[in-house]
């Protein structure tokens, strides 16, 4: 497939994202942190157009070229405040997505393959924000309506597999055919002492247990500003619990399901965080993760099953196994790490996207390894490095814990 044709798929993916959603809610904020639903069908747009545009061609509409050129970093307690009203009819928006698609149609022939790469990459990082956005929504607000139980795979019995002393290959060479971004850059060796991780990601049901043994209100187990987060917002369980009765339940895409026990539970770093503190243990370092997934070599191959709306359960993929025997690692929830998100040697911003990276070297992002159910295959590469803040719940993403 070209990139061209890699450009135009990822168009309709984010479109028929977009078509899940009933016109009355693409108003709504669903995820405070984040914008209204009806800034994405402009951003996208605006920034192909931003990206791609030759230097002589004058802007698609100045205005919304402006409006919908950056979105924002969720930073809790910065929250933005506009109003449905403050945004254009969601007739001029798709008139303008149109218009930009037409002016780029001679364009995108031409344009250097990196550009391409780019806007393919951020059109489908937006399409799994999106999917993450639409589940938070209310199921009446979206088109589809699904029924039916949770896959449950068979038994397995938790456990941790040691992983010996060796080498983690980080990062991607400057001149590897695949495509990476600035921050995946240079490859590095990093020597790891020995340890021990899950061999599973924690589930719902023994996040379950931590819950139940009082996590949650236990201040010993939580980071000072994380506590301070916790108890600001009364978050008092996963963004997508719902306790019914004495029980709980599971927010799907598209219906409400009984917990299930063995998928993955979906929680911020904080809260992954808290858990690794109460079984005495931590979350992994991303040269730990590195090297529990790929081994010493490095390995380069991409695991992918087809999307799905929902995590499958932690042991589904029992012959996706890393070389040293860790599952699941790859595609089922992103997992959280401890190590913050800063340059590898050899950083150098792209010039065609100079924020993409560089402004989130702050000291106060984590790095998150593996993909979810919702991620695009292209970018469940092995340097990918994705990043978030550590009081952010929406995104999917779990965890597993190691040990020395």
């Amino acid at each position: 497939m070209t990139l061209v044709s890699r450009l135009l798929a990822a168009r309709q993916e984010t479109d028929a994202l977009f078509g899940e959603i009933r016109p009355e809610a693409m108003y709504d904020r669903p995820i405070p942190e984040r914008h209204r639903v009806v800034f994405y069908v402009g951003h996208l747009e605006a920034f192909d157009w931003n990206l791609l545009r030759g230097t002589g061609e004058a802007g698609a509409h100045a205005e919304l070229d402006r409006l919908f050129a950056f979105g924002i970093d969720p930073v809790g307690g910065n929250l933005p405040t506009d109003r449905p009203d403050d945004w254009p009819r969601l007739q001029t928006v798709h008139d303008y997505r149109d218009r930009v698609r037409e002016r780029l149609h001679g364009v995108i022939d031409s344009a250097a393959p990196q550009l391409l790469h780019v806007a393919i990459e951020h059109r489908l990082m937006h399409a799994e924000t999106l999917s993450y956005i639409l589940h938070q929504m209310p199921f009446e607000r979206k088109r589809s309506r699904a029924t039916g139980t949770a896959l449950q795979n068979g038994a397995f019995v938790p456990g941790s597999v040691k992983i010996p002393a060796g080498e983690a290959v980080l990062g991607l060479r400057r001149d590897s055919p695949v495509f990476g971004w600035d921050n995946e850059y240079d490859e590095h060796t990093v020597h790891v002492p020995g340890f021990a991780i899950d061999r599973y990601k924690v589930t719902n049901g023994e996040f379950l247990r931590f819950l139940e043994a009082g996590g949650y209100s236990n201040r010993a187990l939580w980071k000072a500003d994380d506590w301070e987060w916790r108890s600001a917002n009364e978050i008092s369980h996963p963004a997508l619990w719902i306790r019914r009765g004495n029980g709980w339940s599971y927010r799907s895409m598209f219906n409400e399901l009984p917990l299930p026990p063995d998928w993955p539970v979906y929680v911020s770093h904080a809260e992954g965080s808290a858990y690794a503190r109460w079984v005495g243990k931590s979350l992994p370092t991303e040269a730990e993760w590195q090297r529990a997934a790929y081994g010493d070599a490095g390995a380069t191959g991409i695991y992918s099953d087809p999307a799905t709306w929902d995590p499958m359960p932690v042991n589904h993929a029992e012959a996706s196994r890393s070389p040293f025997g860790v599952i699941g690692m790859i595609a089922n929830g992103w997992e959280w790490t401890s190590t913050e998100f800063a340059p590898f040697p050899g950083f150098r911003p792209f010039s065609c996207y100079p924020g993409y990276s560089e402004p989130f070297f702050d000291g106060r992002h984590y790095v998150l390894k593996g993909g979810s159910v919702r991620t695009a295959p292209c970018m469940l590469r092995r340097s990918f490095r994705n990043w978030f803040q550590p009081h952010y719940q929406y995104v999917y993403a779990g965890f597993r814990c190691v040990s020395c």
